[in-house]
Order: C-alpha cells, then sequence, then structure tokens
C-alpha cells in the first residue's frame, strides 16, 4: 500500500469505531471511545521520534477532564513497518496519569533512520486511530514539509489542514497559534462567527485542556497528525495574546500561574519530548536536523521577551523599539542560537519562528508605522540575529502570525536598496484565523511599493508546501478561496525556487 491509500485508510479510521478497524474487545469501565482526540508524532530524529495521545472519552467535559475517571490508565502502544500492523517492530505499556489529563508521550529510539513507520495506541478494551511517522535521514535525502499556523476555530473549517494531509508532507512545521484563548465571540470582527469556542476564555487549566479538547476533536486537523510528525512551537494565543515574557498584555493579576497552566495543557496536548516542560517554563526552541541536508533551529520568540515598547500595536514614532538594551529572545536562547548556527554543518539551515521579521510599514504615504509585537518592535536585536546568519549555510526564515503569505527578502538595512539581503524570509497566512480572507490588489500594490524588500502578499488562508533538495529549496503558497464553509480546494498561487547558494545573493 502506497501513501495515499494509508492515508485514505487513516481518514476512514478517524470516522468510524474503533472495532470496526481492528477486532478488539469491549471496555469494561469506559462507554465511549476514549481516543477523540487523535494520535500525533513529533520530533523525529534519526532513530526515533515522539509519539502522543490523550484519552478524554468525553472531550468537551466543562472540567478539562475529558469524562475520564480519576485514576491513571494503561495504554499499550504499537510501532510496525507496515500499514496492517503485521511486522510489529517496538511495543510497550504507558501510563495514561490524571494528574496530566491523560496524555500520553511515548520517546521512540533504536529505530531505523530515514523510513516510514506506523503506530496505534489501545486502552481499556478500545483502539486509536493509525497514525503515520518517520524517522529522519544520515544523508542528504530530498525533504517534502509544510509550513502552518494560525487556526482560529471559530473563523472557519479547517480544510486547509485536509488540503496539505492529502499532499503527504514528511514533516510539518506548526509556528503558533494552534489555538485561541478567546471566549465565544471573542475576536470576530473581520471574520464572524463560524463556529463556536466553549464557554469563557482561557484562565485556568482547565480552560485550556478544554480548548485543546475542543481544537484537538476536529477530524481535519487529526487527519494532518495523522500522516506525518510535527514540529510545534506557541506564539501568543496558546497562553494569551501579545503577552509578552512575564507581563499580561490585559494587566489581569495571576499572570505567572495562568501562562504555567497554559503551558501545561500546550505541553499535554502536543507530540513534545517530556523534557520539554520545566516547572513553569516550556522548552520550545530546540534543534531538529534532517540529515546533512537541513536543520531546523525552533525559536522562542515569546518566553524571554522584553515587554514590548510604546503600548504594543501598530504604531508610528516609537523611539523606544530602537534601544539596543532590548531583547526578543533572551540571553541564554541567544547562545543557544548562535552555537547552534555557528556549529551547523547542514546544506540549508532554517529558522522556524513565530512573528513577521522582515522590517514591514503599515502606513501608506510619508511616515511609517511598524508593528511594535513583531521584530520590528526589537530592531536592534533583529540586525544582530541576521548579521549573525551572514555566515550560515543557506539561510531561510519560516514565520507565522501574519494571517497573509509574505515573501520577503532580509536585510541589515531595510532602509538602503544596496544593503546585501541575508536571508530569505517564507511567511504561512493562517489555517483559518480571519476568515475567508479576500484578494485586494489595490492595497496590495500599496504594501508593496512601501516595502520594497517584500515582494509577495496574498490575504487569503493557507500554508506553504516546500520541497528541499541539495540543489533548491521550492515553495508553493497554497491559498483557498474560503473557509466559511467546507470542501474549498487548495490552490498554488505564487511559487518561488531559491537555488542553494542563492539564500543570501539574491536581489530582486
Amino acid at each position: 500500500m502506497d501513501r495515499r491509500s494509508f492515508l485514505t485508510a487513516a481518514t476512514a479510521s478517524l470516522f468510524l469505531p474503533a472495532s470496526q478497524t481492528l477486532p478488539t474487545s469491549a471496555s469494561r469501565t469506559l462507554r465511549a471511545d476514549p481516543f477523540t482526540l487523535g494520535v500525533a508524532s513529533g520530533d523525529p530524529s534519526a532513530d526515533g521520534f515522539v509519539l502522543w495521545t490523550r484519552l478524554a472519552a468525553d472531550p468537551l467535559s466543562p472540567d478539562g477532564r475529558g469524562g475520564m475517571p480519576g485514576r491513571d490508565l494503561d495504554v499499550e502502544w504499537q510501532v510496525a513497518t507496515d500499514e496492517r500492523f503485521s511486522s510489529i517492530v517496538r511495543s510497550g505499556t504507558a501510563t495514561a496519569r490524571s494528574r496530566d489529563a491523560h496524555s500520553v508521550h511515548v520517546e521512540l529510539t533504536a529505530l531505523e533512520p530515514g523510513r516510514d513507520y506506523f503506530y496505534r495506541f489501545k486502552s481499556e478494551g478500545r483502539l486509536s486511530p493509525e497514525g503515520r511517522t518517520r524517522t529522519t535521514p544520515t544523508g542528504e535525502q530530498p525533504l517534502t514539509f509544510a509550513v502552518a499556523a494560525c487556526a482560529h476555530y471559530e473563523h472557519g473549517y479547517y480544510t486547509a489542514y485536509r488540503r496539505l494531509a492529502e499532499q503527504e508532507p514528511d514533516l510539518v512545521v506548526f509556528l503558533g497559534d494552534y489555538m485561541y484563548e478567546y471566549g465565544p465571540s471573542g475576536y470576530t470582527a473581520l471574520a464572524g462567527r463560524v463556529r463556536t469556542h466553549t464557554p469563557g476564555k482561557c484562565a485556568t487549566l482547565a480552560d485550556y485542556r478544554l480548548r485543546h479538547a475542543q481544537y484537538k476533536s476536529d477530524h481535519d486537523l487529526q487527519h494532518a497528525h495523522a500522516v506525518a510528525p510535527w514540529l510545534v512551537a506557541f506564539d501568543d494565543h496558546e497562553v494569551e495574546n501579545n503577552w509578552a515574557g512575564s507581563v499580561s498584555s490585559t494587566g489581569a493579576p495571576g499572570f505567572a500561574e495562568r501562562r504555567a497552566d497554559a503551558f501545561r495543557a500546550y505541553y499535554e496536548n502536543m507530540p513534545l519530548r517530556r523534557g520539554s516542560l520545566r516547572g513553569a517554563v516550556l522548552r520550545i526552541n530546540r534543534r531538529v536536523s534532517w540529515g546533512s541536508l537541513a536543520r531546523f533551529h525552533l525559536l522562542d520568540t515569546r518566553q524571554f521577551r522584553d515587554d514590548q515598547a510604546c503600548l504594543d500595536g501598530v504604531r508610528a514614532g516609537c523611539d523606544d523599539r530602537l534601544d539596543t538594551g532590548r531583547t526578543l529572545l533572551g540571553a541564554d536562547q541567544w547562545r543557544w542560537l548562535e552555537d547552534g548556527l555557528s556549529g551547523s554543518d547542514t546544506r540549508w539551515n532554517l529558522l522556524g519562528q513565530q512573528i513577521l521579521m522582515a522590517q514591514r510599514d503599515y502606513k501608506v504615504g510619508p511616515g511609517r508605522e511598524v508593528n511594535l509585537d513583531s521584530w520590528d518592535g526589537y530592531a536592534p536585536e533583529r540586525t544582530r540575529l541576521l548579521s549573525s546568519l551572514s555566515g550560515t549555510s543557506n539561510p531561510v526564515v519560516l514565520t507565522g502570525d501574519a494571517h497573509m503569505h509574505h515573501q520577503a527578502d532580509l536585510k541589515t538595512d531595510f532602509d538602503d536598496p544596496d544593503s546585501p539581503v541575508i536571508a530569505r524570509e517564507l511567511v504561512t497566512s493562517s489555517i483559518a484565523s480571519d476568515g475567508d480572507g479576500y484578494r485586494d490588489r489595490t492595497w496590495i500594490a500599496e504594501a508593496l511599493a512601501e516595502n520594497p524588500h517584500i515582494s509577495y502578499i496574498d490575504q487569503r488562508r493557507g500554508y506553504l508546501m516546500a520541497r528541499l533538495t541539495r540543489d533548491d529549496l521550492s515553495v508553493d503558497f497554497r491559498t483557498l478561496d474560503y473557509i466559511s464553509r467546507k470542501g474549498a480546494p487548495a490552490k498554488t498561487a505564487h511559487r518561488l525556487t531559491i537555488p542553494v547558494g542563492e539564500a543570501a545573493e539574491h536581489r530582486r
């Protein structure tokens, strides 16, 4: 069976009871299927990956516990080299602990590099859907990967996830705003409301667990998780809009506890390694190599930053943003990043991060207005980062957050047309945030004229699909014309190819 045949079978299993996929005994203690949130894998290495599931017999139970009993449960897992599980190479039993919302994180090692594996779970007599994942290669094997971000549940259906999965990537890179913390209709001015959030704005551990369960209950999202390993990183809405370090954007009391609860719920619902959560700190900055072809440097642009300058938002005339003492990444992450860049021996270096790195002037005509929550609010540190990238092999920056596709050249001086191009930035639009989207050609032309280092913008929903080889990086900017109803096709609205050696030398 080829990969597409597997995807068809896996999709079917998401919609059928476990008893119709493989024989299994009925549960003696649970009256409903506990695998309603699907399965996932992530953070692949040459000899393994992380497998994830979370038991939730009633995913929308208001207490956030997923309708599960207040006791730990055993969960069996299997890994096979074929989709029929006739050749099982690893198996074992994990404990789904009540204190961890019955989530399971299994870290596999000692597998073969550069090959597909299939996995599934069983608990209380019930069988999970099957997932497909893979280990990374040891050489320069080509890589097909998707880049996605920003999936506001209320703003539309997750058709983009399904279209992404249908293209069968080897890897999915998700760059933040996986879920949104707003209460019902808390942020619908641009998009209206197609679906409805669970009651209340997320403020407690139970709230965040429940909201994650609502998002994970979507079958299109489950399908995207089941076809490939993911590299995930949070941005702001997994906690609170535009939070910065230890500072709440709303000034609400008890933010430290709220952030810790949000981190815990995020870890419980993502295919992250067990060492990621360290008390009140959730480490998402990490490196994942795809053999000698590429290294992904995943950044955290939220947890260690100074508070935004000048009260946040899109503003003009904010001199504080130019203060060289302000940081976005924090001292420890800076050392980690510089060590990783200087020590990288891969052909390509891909920085996965959350916010627009290119300078972006939002004001048409004289003067300048910039988004102080993005790298424009930390301009000196951006210059430092780009200077560090100047000696790196084939650097490309992958970005989320903007809710629009962007293609940009990154320079240490964006106001100087002759300033050398250090790297290319590829910004994915949103999966669902801001609804159907649109294509305002007048607005786009004005934005491009104000920002000559940006060569492409598209306001429709979508994702990036990239093909990386030793010779070039080709990227399709995929768009959907609507998400307010189901069934939209995806199309390639723009295509870019970056030959090796030209990531930092391209001129418009």
